[in-house]
């Protein structure tokens, strides 16, 4: 499977986690709980996938930039959670870099072949 993909399942993954554990309230909710902790081993699983073939640096700045936007925006809008100005800046800095590193790695399956070689 595309690594990429593997790569945006482990993300959507530690994003409901996050989303669960903050609603757990502390573990208090044990239901809740208990979704956060099988969203994490999904996540870590699909995650330990991507890094067979995306370099563990770039996948792991992707992975953790995209959770960082994604629960900063659900703290936001969901749990009412106040962002400031410079933490929305700095959290624009994090999406840059990482959809930076996306734009600069090439994984095995996405290089480029030299010039005047045939496919087998």
């Amino acid at each position: 499977m595309n690594p990429w993909i593997l790569l945006a399942v482990a993300i959507i993954f530690e994003i409901a986690g996050t989303s669960f554990l903050k609603a757990s309230d502390g573990f208090t909710r044990w239901g809740i709980g208990a979704a956060s902790i099988a969203c994490y081993w999904v996540c870590f699983a699909f995650l330990a996938l991507a890094i067979t073939k995306i370099p563990v640096g770039v996948a792991y700045a992707i992975w953790s930039g995209a959770g960082i936007l994604a629960i900063a925006l659900i703290g936001w809008l969901i749990f009412k959670q106040n962002l400031s100005a410079v933490q929305m800046g700095c959290i624009a800095l994090i999406i840059v870099g990482a959809v930076g590193l996306n734009m600069t790695t090439h994984t095995p399956d996405s290089a480029p072949k030299p010039q005047g070689q045939l496919d087998s």
